[in-house]
């Protein structure tokens, strides 16, 4: 004890001197605090209190974060990490958190129930913190710690509002599986923590100390770690929960899942690809290797599985399995060194999955739409949605003139590159197979004008408009967006150029 106590002033001034780079996240503690105040007290006279401060502590952190941009550095000894990347993909996060959240408070505005709506808030602004510390960090337990905060609350949020069989199964599948994917990747952790002694996966000690370690162990250890961001990403063999999941949940809660924890986990990974794959001599091969065979996997198994949905909403899993597969290409271009790459198509990605969520929603609250064969003949009756809607579609195909082409062209201009430089047969696969799964994924996005505008159902023609909700607002916009950037994609990336 004596021999620490001089060192605890320099530990103090140490953490005081990193909670300046901490500010975004003390304001969503500060605002989850808050919310759960709100929710217990005042949501009975005031139903919007909890909603009100769940947008204002959002609106208050990504101001926050912008200002943060000329302040970089790292704090709490390393731990935390504040650079660009950090700073570009915490603002993808709390504008998909905000998106997420009305379309959460539209989604329930007149459902009755006995449950306080105002915890989905709490919950959504809880997960947040987690979602923020994943893309900052290279430390071992703080993403461990991140991502079972982001798992707990995503569980909530699935079974929060669960009203049959099918949508509370959904939710104890989610929670088991998930729980048996963080068993396993603790114990991996453990085994990399004993075989270097250190718990950043950045230092050039971890790195040495798995080179030093026995390969076969150190490659078991990284698998089983691998596991717990596999599950978040839900990439092959990981991908089982999804489309149960999507299918039960509420369709704002499948689009907030669809999007935000995939940004954070996906920023991790890239992080732990730049190190792992160009710094250990005789694993970085094996690593990409890996990478390389799960893009192509989980791209194959995701689209052609896609195919066979008649639900939308299953449909949009296994699109959403098959775009974790193109984003993992969107890593092996990171890590040669293309992060504005990855970073555009992550921000397109969020911008098509939430407008098309958006449209799903709309649709199956105002007409309980769930089937392709549901919309037949929609189109007629609501063309705006149904013609955005299929622009969506083409977006998430990667054709243009809409921002999904741009952020597709730009993905595989990076893998070229990377081809082109060291001829390696893997890149040349998955450039191979990257087209030919959008080129699949043409024939289930077809199917949405295919039922909405050439099919016919003449019951469907006494059908009413939609009603001018905050949901439809924000998916019209967002489906716009896709335009603009499609044909302005400099605007966006010279703002992740930064």
């Amino acid at each position: 004890m004596n021999d620490f106590t001089p060192h605890i002033t320099h530990f103090i001034d140490s953490i005081l001197a990193s909670v300046g780079f901490f500010k975004t996240e003390l304001i969503l503690a500060i605002g989850f605090l808050l919310c759960v105040f709100s929710s217990l007290f005042f949501d009975r006279k005031w139903k919007d209190s909890s909603f009100s401060i769940a947008i204002l502590t959002l609106i208050a952190a990504l101001i926050c974060n912008f200002l943060q941009y000329e302040d970089l550095g790292t704090g709490f000894f390393g731990m935390l990490q504040i650079d660009n990347m950090a700073l570009l993909s915490k603002t993808l996060i709390l504008i998909g958190l905000l998106v997420s959240a009305v379309m959460i408070r539209q989604h329930f505005e007149k459902r009755k129930t006995k449950k306080r709506k105002g915890d989905l808030y709490s919950i959504l602004i809880g997960s947040s913190i987690g979602l923020l510390i994943l893309v900052m960090t290279s430390n071992w337990l703080l993403a461990f710690i991140a991502i079972e905060m982001v798992s707990i609350s995503s569980y909530i949020l699935v079974g929060y509002f669960a009203e049959d069989k099918k949508q509370t199964e959904a939710a104890m599948k989610y929670a088991l599986f998930g729980s048996a994917c963080a068993a396993i990747m603790l114990y991996g952790l453990s085994l990399l923590y004993g075989f270097t002694g250190v718990l950043d996966f950045a230092d050039t000690r971890h790195i040495q100390g798995l080179i030093d370690s026995p390969k076969v162990m150190s490659s078991i250890a990284i698998l089983f770690m691998l596991t717990g961001i596999g599950f978040k990403l839900s990439f092959v063999p990981f991908h089982l929960w999804t489309p149960d999941v999507y299918e039960g949940a509420p369709t704002p809660i499948t689009a907030f899942l669809s999007t935000v924890p995939k940004i954070a986990a996906i920023v991790l990974f890239a992080r732990l690809a730049a190190s792992y794959g160009t710094t250990l001599f005789y694993f970085s091969d094996i690593f990409v290797l890996f990478l390389t065979i799960v893009a192509i996997v989980s791209m194959l198994a995701g689209n052609l599985i896609a195919l066979r949905q008649h639900n939308v909403k299953r449909m949009m899993a296994y699109s959403s399995i098959g775009h974790t597969g193109f984003l993992l290409m969107a890593v092996v271009g990171y890590m040669g060194g293309h992060q504005d790459t990855l970073l555009f198509y992550l921000f397109v990605y969020t911008l098509m999955n939430l407008a098309a969520f958006g449209f799903i929603d709309i649709l199956e609250q105002k007409y309980a739409a769930n089937e392709f064969s549901d919309y037949t003949g929609m189109g007629k009756r609501m063309p705006i949605i149904f013609t955005l809607f299929s622009i969506v579609g083409i977006s998430l195909v990667g054709l243009p003139p809409t921002a999904g082409f741009i952020g597709k062209l730009l993905v595989f201009s990076s893998i070229f590159e990377i081809f082109q430089q060291n001829e390696e047969a893997t890149h040349l696969w998955l450039l191979i197979i990257g087209a030919l799964t959008s080129v699949i994924s043409l024939f289930y996005y077809f199917k949405i004008p295919l039922f909405a505008f050439l099919k016919h159902k003449s019951e469907n023609e006494s059908l009413g408009g939609p009603t001018i909700t905050a949901t439809y607002v924000i998916a019209v916009v967002l489906a716009l967006l896709l335009l603009v950037f499609g044909i302005f994609p400099t605007i966006i990336i010279n703002f992740f150029q930064q």
